[in-house]
C-alpha cells in the first residue's frame, strides 16, 4: 500500500487561487525528498491541458508524462482548504481538498480506489474539508490511521531533491542493441538501489533507466555512445560494469545479419506469372495455394467513465493479459523450447512498462476511457520504435503492437483472434500472406495449418521470424504491398532461402520444385539420421565435431544433436549469471555434472575468461579505456588468484574422477603466460594428488599463433578462438557497428595464422581445434578442415549440418580448397570458392 506520511498533509491552509493551491501541494510533494521542486511546472502544464477536478470538492493535480523524470518515488500529498478555492471551468463548486500526485508507476491507483469510496459518502467528504486532524485525511486515503498526530509539513520551503551530479560515458556492446532483456536488467539494478538514473544520447535524447519503453525508444544499438547519470556516486561504477558486461546478453553471439542481401537462389522456376522479391527470414521451399490474413481492426472509441473505475478496468486488463502470456510461454516452451518462450517473457516486460501504464492512467485521469487511453499511450511508443534507424529495434514495434492488441481485447471484451489458415474449408495447409504477423499469431500456427508465410512488412530479425525458424516454416518478410493483392487460392512456390514468392508457376516448374524439395528434405533427414556418426570427410579423415556450451544442463541436448564432446565450456557464465562469486564447491558441482553427463567424451573447460566484452559488476574490477587490450582472460586470473585458484581446485577435483576433463587457458599471448598458468595448475594438482590433465591454450592473439612453434612442445593441444583472433588480426572491433560485418574469419590473413598454428602442432604431434564462430560456418568448417584442424566445436544446432558438410567432401578436395583460400585477396573471395 502506498504511504501518505502525516508530514505531507497540511490542514487549515489557505490559497489565493488554483495556481497558488497547486504550488503549495507541489511544495508538500517535494518536502518528502522524492520529487524535484521543478515538478510543479509539470503540474501547471497538466492543468493547462485538462482540469483535474474530481468531484465533491476534491481535485487531483498531477504532472505531465514529460515531467515524470523528476520523480524518484511515487509520492502523494494532501492540502486542506476549509475556505475552498475556485478550480475553474469544469468544476461544480470550490475545491476544499487538493490531493497532489507524483506517480512514478501505478501505485497511486490504490489512492484513487480509496477516493471512489470516499466520494460516495458526501458527509464524510465534508468532514475532511474541515477536520483539524491530518490523521483523518491519511486514514481516508490509505485505509490506515496513524497512531499519533505529528506536525504537518510547511507548505512553502522544501529541500530540493538530489540532482544527477555523477556521470560517465558508456558504449553499448550488445549485438542486438538495448532490447527488452538488458533494459529490464538495467531497470532492476536502478530500482534495487533506489536511485535515479538517466541515459542520454549525444543528440540530447534521454530516458529514465526504469522506463522500459523509453529506453527502447532511444534506439541504442551496438557501439552507440551515451552518458549515464545518477544521483548515487557508488552506483555509477556498478552500472558501467553491468552495461559493459551486456546486461545479461551473451556478447559472444553474432550480430544479426543485415536485412539487405538475400542469397542467390539455388533453384529457380522457368515460367511464372510473377516473382515477388522479399527478404528471406526462414529457409525452406514449399508449394501451395495462398490465403490472405488481414487482422480485424480493433475499433476503440473514447468512452469516458469514472476515473477510478477506468483505472481499475485497466488494471484488470493488464493482469488478465499477463496471465495470458504466462500460458503462451508455457505452451511455446513445451513445443519449441525455452529460447522461443523467452520472446513472450519480453512481452511481459513490455506489458509491465511503468511509463506506458502511467501515460494511460494520466489519460484516464484527464477524462478519457481506459481502452482509448491505453491505445494512445501504446501508439505513441509504437510510432517511436518504428522511426528508429536500426531495423532490429524498429522491428520490436510489432511486439508492442501484439501486447497492445492483447490488452485491448480484454478491455473491449473481445475473444482472441485466430490467424486464418487452411485452404477452402480450413483444411489443407496454405501459404499465408499478410501485412505482418505478430509473434502470437505465428506461435498459434504450425505445419498442420500453414506451409509458410510472406509478409509485406517485417524483418528477418523479428521475433516472428525467429518463431518461424523454430517451427521449420519457410518465410519471407519485407515483400512489399504487392503481396497483399494476391488473390486467395493462387498457386505459388515460396522460397524462404532466396526470399522469393513465385506466383502461378507452370506444371513443369511445380514438378521441378518438388524435385528440389525432395533433395533438400533428403539432405536434412540424412544429416539428422547420421548425426551420431563420427565426424569425418567423405574418405574417412576424422574431424571431431563438438559443442560449445555454458552449463551442464545443456549437455544432454548437445549429445542428442550428435556432439562428440564439449570443445568449449565457458566457465565465465557461472560468474555472469549471478551477483556473487561462485564458491569452489558450486563450481565443482557444475563441472562434475558436465563431466558425468559426457561419459568418456572429452570435456574442454576454459578457465575464467572475464574482461573485454565480459564484465562482472560485483568483482569491482578497474575500468579500462580499451578493455580488449587490457586485463582480461588469463591476465585477470594472474591479478586475481582469489578467483583463479579456487576454480583450478574445482576443476582438478573433478579431473581426478573423470579423465575426460581437459583444461585450456584463454588469452595466452606469450610463452611466459602459459608457463605461469601451468605452474599454478601444477601446484594445485600436486596438492590434490591428481594425475596429468590434458592442457591446451587458446590461440586468440596473433602473437600466440606466431610463437606456436615454441608453445607446441609444451601443450597438449591448441584451440583457436576465431572471433578474437579475427578482430586482433584485422584491428577491427567485432562489436563496432560499422566494422563488425568486416570481421570475417575467412580473411586470408586470419587463415594464414591458423595455418601456422596447425603446422607447428603437427610437427610436434599435437592437434588443433577451433571453437570460434567460424567452426560452425558452412564455408569455415570446410576451409578449416582443409588447413588441418582436427576438431570443430560449434553451437548445438549446427552439429548435424557441419558433419553433413564434411561428409560431402574428400580430404584432398578440402586441402586444395584451403591452399587456394590462402591466395585470395579477401574473405569474400574465399567464400566464393565454396559457394561459387
Amino acid at each position: 500500500m502506498i504511504e501518505l506520511p502525516q508530514q505531507l498533509v497540511r490542514v487549515g491552509a489557505q490559497a489565493t487561487d488554483k495556481h497558488d493551491a497547486i504550488r503549495q501541494v507541489a511544495a508538500l510533494l517535494a518536502a518528502g525528498g522524492d520529487v524535484d521542486p521543478q515538478y510543479v511546472e509539470g503540474m501547471f502544464a497538466r492543468e493547462a491541458q485538462a482540469n483535474t477536478f474530481l468531484g465533491h470538492g476534491i481535485a487531483i493535480p498531477h504532472g505531465t508524462p514529460e515531467s515524470r523524470h523528476l520523480i524518484r518515488r511515487t509520492t502523494v500529498a494532501a492540502l486542506q482548504l476549509p475556505q475552498g478555492v475556485d478550480w475553474g471551468e469544469g468544476a461544480d463548486g470550490p475545491v476544499h481538498l487538493v490531493i497532489g500526485i507524483a506517480a512514478a508507476s501505478d501505485e497511486h491507483l490504490q489512492i484513487l480506489r480509496r477516493l471512489t469510496r470516499v466520494l460516495g459518502d458526501e458527509a464524510h467528504v465534508k468532514r475532511l474539508w474541515t477536520t483539524p486532524d491530518p490523521r483523518d485525511i491519511v486514514e481516508a486515503l490509505t485505509g490506515e490511521r496513524p497512531s499519533a498526530p505529528v506536525a504537518a509539513a510547511p507548505a512553502t520551503a522544501a529541500a530540493p531533491a538530489p540532482g544527477l551530479p555523477y556521470s560517465a560515458q558508456a558504449t553499448l556492446p550488445n549485438p542486438q542493441g538495448m532490447h527488452a532483456r538488458p533494459a529490464t536488467m538495467l531497470a532492476g539494478l536502478v530500482k534495487k538501489a533506489g536511485a535515479t538514473v538517466r541515459l542520454t544520447r549525444d543528440d540530447g535524447r534521454s530516458a529514465d533507466a526504469t522506463r522500459l519503453m523509453d529506453l527502447l525508444s532511444l534506439g541504442l544499438t551496438q557501439g552507440t555512445r551515451f552518458t549515464v547519470s545518477t544521483d548515487q556516486e557508488a552506483l555509477l561504477g556498478t552500472l558501467l560494469d553491468a552495461i559493459r558486461s551486456g546486461l545479461g546478453d551473451d556478447l559472444q553471439g553474432a550480430s544479426p545479419a543485415p536485412a539487405a542481401a538475400s542469397r542467390a537462389p539455388e533453384w529457380q522456376p522457368a515460367n511464372v506469372d510473377n516473382a515477388v522479391q522479399g527478404v528471406g527470414a526462414a529457409d525452406g521451399l514449399v508449394i501451395g495455394t495462398t490465403r490472405q490474413h488481414l487482422p480485424k481492426p480493433l475499433v476503440v472509441g473514447d468512452e469516458p467513465t469514472d476515473p477510478v473505475e477506468g483505472a481499475a478496468r485497466l488494471d484488470a486488463a493488464l493482469k488478465a493479459a499477463d496471465a495470458d502470456l504466462d500460458q503462451v510461454m508455457a505452451d511455446v516452451q513445451a513445443k519449441f523450447g525455452a529460447d522461443k518462450a523467452a520472446i513472450f517473457g519480453a512481452h511481459k516486460e513490455l506489458l509491465a512498462d511503468e511509463g506506458t501504464v502511467q501515460d494511460a492512467v494520466s489519460h484516464i485521469l484527464d477524462g478519457h476511457g481506459p481502452a482509448w487511453a491505453y491505445q494512445q499511450a501504446t501508439n505513441a511508443r509504437i510510432e517511436q520504435l518504428q522511426k528508429l534507424d536500426d531495423p532490429l529495434l524498429a522491428g520490436r514495434a510489432i511486439d508492442l503492437s501484439d501486447v497492445q492488441r492483447r490488452v485491448l481485447r480484454h478491455l473491449l471484451g473481445l475473444r482472441e483472434d485466430a490467424a486464418q489458415a487452411g485452404g477452402p474449408g480450413g483444411h489443407s495447409p496454405v501459404i499465408l500472406l499478410a501485412p505482418d504477423l505478430t509473434p502470437s499469431d505465428t506461435a498459434r500456427l504450425g505445419p498442420d495449418t500453414l506451409l509458410g508465410f510472406a509478409t509485406a512488412q517485417g524483418g528477418p530479425t523479428s521475433h516472428t521470424a525467429i518463431i518461424a525458424r523454430g517451427l521449420g516454416l519457410p518465410a519471407i518478410v519485407a515483400a512489399g504491398e504487392s503481396v497483399l493483392s494476391v488473390p486467395d487460392g493462387t498457386l505459388a512456390i515460396l522460397d524462404g532461402s532466396a526470399g522469393r514468392l513465385y506466383l502461378n508457376p507452370s506444371d513443369a516448374d511445380v514438378q521441378s520444385a518438388r524435385d528440389r524439395m525432395a533433395v533438400l528434405a533428403a539432405g536434412r533427414e540424412a544429416a539428422r539420421a547420421a548425426r551420431h556418426q563420427p565426424g569425418a570427410t567423405r574418405d574417412g579423415q576424422r574431424v571431431e565435431v563438438a559443442a560449445n556450451i555454458n552449463r551442464a544442463s545443456a549437455a544432454a541436448e548437445a549429445l542428442e544433436a550428435g556432439a562428440e564432446g564439449v570443445g568449449l565450456m565457458r566457465t565465465e557464465f557461472l560468474f555472469l549469471e549471478r551477483d556473487s562469486v561462485p564458491s569452489e564447491a558450486d563450481q565443482e558441482q557444475e563441472y562434475r555434472a558436465m563431466a558425468a553427463a559426457l561419459g568418456d567424451r572429452p570435456l574442454i573447460i576454459r578457465t575464467l575468461d572475464i574482461g573485454g566484452d565480459k564484465e562482472v559488476p560485483y568483482l569491482g574490477l578497474a575500468r579500462e579505456d580499451n578493455s580488449f587490450l587490457g586485463i582480461r582472460g588469463v591476465r585477470l586470473c594472474f591479478e586475481r588468484p582469489d578467483l583463479f585458484v579456487p576454480q583450478l581446485r574445482a576443476i582438478v577435483r573433478v579431473a581426478k574422477d573423470h579423465p575426460n576433463v581437459h583444461v585450456m587457458f584463454p588469452m595466452i599471448a606469450t610463452l611466459e603466460d602459459f608457463r605461469r598458468a601451468r605452474a599454478m595448475l601444477d601446484e594445485v594438482r600436486t596438492e590434490l594428488g591428481a594425475p596429468h590433465i590434458p592442457l591446451g591454450v587458446m590461440i586468440e592473439v596473433p602473437s600466440a599463433a606466431l610463437i606456436a612453434e615454441q608453445l607446441a612442445p609444451e601443450v597438449d593441444f591448441f584451440s583457436v578462438g576465431t572471433n578474437d583472433l579475427t578482430q586482433y588480426t584485422l584491428a577491427m572491433d567485432r562489436m563496432h557497428p560499422q566494422l563488425a560485418r568486416q570481421t570475417d574469419a575467412m580473411h586470408p590473413a586470419v587463415l594464414r595464422l591458423i595455418g601456422l598454428t596447425v603446422d607447428a602442432a603437427q610437427r610436434h604431434g599435437k592437434w588443433v581445434g577451433v571453437c570460434g564462430g567460424a567452426a560452425g560456418d558452412d564455408v569455415g568448417a570446410l576451409v578449416l578442415t582443409g588447413l588441418g584442424v582436427k576438431e570443430l566445436s560449434v553451437s548445438t544446432p549446427q552439429v548435424a549440418g557441419v558433419k553433413a558438410a564434411l561428409r560431402g567432401r574428400s580430404s584432398a578436395e578440402l586441402r586444395d580448397l584451403a591452399a587456394r583460400a590462402l591466395t585470395q585477396p579477401d574473405a569474400a573471395a574465399v567464400r566464393a570458392l565454396v559457394r561459387g
